[in-house]
């Protein structure tokens, strides 16, 4: 108000002194007598007029670029005179006083999340540093064996010549066509459970079955120790698998459920397969390798030793692949989930080559043992029953697995390749956010590690009817080497094929306990768990709640 009332009183004055200086010109042109001075009045007028314009002109561009700069910087409407602020209103009368209210503080942007995911720093640097040690003295020691057979069939006797020329003749060709024979059932495998889920669920709990009793049963038909006896085992284990699969029926229909939904971004990502590919090459340029080297390890002081060593560097190294392959899949599936991100396959693959190997090397380690323990505590609860030796032994286990899957379980690697956690910290979170939606129950009762596991003996069983039919043929006294290590090569490379849909089966698991809410998931796992809650739903007894039966009404 004042400002403007300051600004309207200047261009007054200035008309008013416009209006005297014309009334001197016109006075001054009036009088013809004195032209001299009649002119050199109207340059001196002319003169005046146009300085008083200027200044005027300066006067009022000042005016305004004053005026300019006292606007306040936060509301242009407010112009700051002597400290304070106005508001510039065409009313004379002064605005009603407004209660200041407080500011909305404002929402996290996605850039405050997004920080985490791209963690720098490398995961479980001791693991890492462990399995690179261990890596280069692998490379070494086979390198050298192979240096050895080669060295056997040059310079040895004759007696050494003959025995690795017979091992070459009648171990290699097996060996190989078993390791090409995995590789193709590991793509048949994959590429059925994506089109197939439901059926191949089915299909996988009881052609493992089958193909398991029939290799067994065909080792025993060759009438040898050692056929036998690795015969008996994979009859063992088809039994246990028969009645495995007539105990988990109830949980089929949900467990095909969860792969279709789970395997829905999959199709998004049509280079998602390539980390797998890449793994099962260089996984079978390995396991040739290793092959020779075992051959040369005939040919060097104590075979039985090397070959135990150069069999558990095989299984850790084709677990990291695998891990390796889960962690790449993971992180590309769960960024989908969490942030709708369709992150670039190749740069998440390099990922977990480099900062999160040391994760999936720790992993590789426990995962498994605990998987195991995980059996052996439900066939524990299970068998307890009133006698008190195995009651005690089912209570001490299930603590001991309530404890471990607390520190280390397999949905860790969700986490591992999201946010770049350690392992044992992403297992604690991923089983707290477990426990916060009170999904225990379908974790424990989840049958999708499983149908993955006998994705791998199925193949391992198929190997072997191969191998031991073509070795019986040509020479039988290697018929049970070569089933065992045609069983174990056929299970690894099924394994790291298999990782895509368990990954993807973990994230979906994984990403809902962390915002059941995400518009990407339906109600399948709420449907479920109102059915668990209500006590409608079928489960098996799970191995992390130890509740002693006959003690629970003290």
């Amino acid at each position: 108000m004042g400002a403007t009332e300051h600004a309207m009183d200047r261009d007054n004055q200035e008309r008013e002194e416009l209006e005297t200086i014309e009334e001197k010109g016109g006075e001054e042109e009036e009088d013809e007598g004195e032209e001299e001075g009649d002119v050199e009045k109207g340059k001196v007028g002319g003169v005046v007029e146009e300085k008083v314009i200027e200044e005027k002109d300066k006067e009022r561009d000042y005016s305004h670029v004053s005026m300019l700069q006292r606007l306040n910087p936060t509301n242009p409407l407010r112009i700051a005179i002597n400290g304070g602020t106005r508001v510039t209103t065409p009313s004379h009368h002064p605005p009603p006083p407004q209660h200041s209210q407080p500011r909305s503080t404002p929402t996290p942007t996605p850039q405050q999340s997004l920080a985490t995911l791209n963690s720098r720093k490398y995961t479980n640097k001791i693991s890492l540093f462990l399995f690179m040690v261990h890596m280069v003295v692998a490379v070494g020691l086979v390198c050298f064996l192979i240096f050895k057979g080669i060295q056997g069939l040059i310079v040895a006797s004759e007696s050494v010549k003959e025995k690795e020329k017979r091992v070459i003749r009648f171990l290699l060709p097996q060996v190989e066509a078993a390791s090409l024979l995995s590789i193709s059932l590991a793509f048949v495998w994959q590429k059925a459970v994506r089109q197939w889920p439901h059926f191949m669920v089915h299909f996988i709990l009881w052609s493992t079955f089958i193909m398991s009793l029939s290799a067994g049963i065909l080792l025993i038909c060759f009438q040898k120790p050692a056929t036998a006896g690795v015969g008996v085992c994979f009859i063992t284990f088809a039994v246990g698998n028969g009645l495995y699969a007539c105990w988990v029926s109830p949980r089929i229909g949900f467990c095909a459920k969860v792969f279709i939904k789970s395997m829905e971004p999959a199709s998004k990502f049509p280079d998602l397969n390539h980390p797998t590919y890449m793994m099962l090459g260089a996984g079978f340029i390995w396991m040739s390798m290793w092959i020779l080297a075992v051959v040369g390890a005939l040919n060097f002081y104590f075979p039985p030793l090397i070959i135990i060593a150069l069999v558990l560097s095989l299984a850790w190294t084709a677990e990291v692949m695998r891990n390796v392959a889960n962690l790449t899949v993971s992180r590309v599936i769960s960024l989908y989930y969490l942030r709708g991100m369709q992150c670039n396959t190749k740069f998440c693959f390099q990922r977990a080559l480099t900062r999160n190997l040391g994760s999936a090397c720790l992993g590789s380690l426990f995962v498994p043992a605990i998987e195991a323990m995980r059996i052996v505590a439900r066939g524990l609860n299970l068998l307890e029953g009133e006698d008190e030796f195995m009651f005690s032994c089912a209570h001490c286990c299930l603590r001991v697995m309530e404890s471990i899957f607390r520190y280390g379980n397999g949905w860790a690697f969700v986490q591992i390749a999201a946010y770049g956690k350690g392992f044992v910290r992403a297992s604690q979170d991923t089983w707290a956010l477990f426990e916060r939606e009170e999904m225990e129950p379908i974790v424990d009762s989840d049958i999708t590690s499983s149908i993955c596991f006998l994705t791998g003996v199925c193949s391992g069983s198929t190997c072997v009817i191969m191998a031991a039919a073509w070795t019986a043929k040509v020479h039988q006294p290697f018929t049970a080497t070569i089933s065992l290590l045609t069983f174990f090569i056929g299970y690894l490379m099924t394994r790291i094929a298999m990782a895509l849909p368990h990954a993807c089966v973990s994230c979906y698991y994984v990403c809902y306990a962390e915002n059941p809410e995400n518009r990407l998931f339906d109600r399948t796992i709420k449907d479920r768990l109102s059915l668990i809650k209500s006590d409608r739903d079928i489960l098996v007894p799970t191995p992390r709640v130890p509740v002693p039966r006959r003690f629970s009404a003290t």
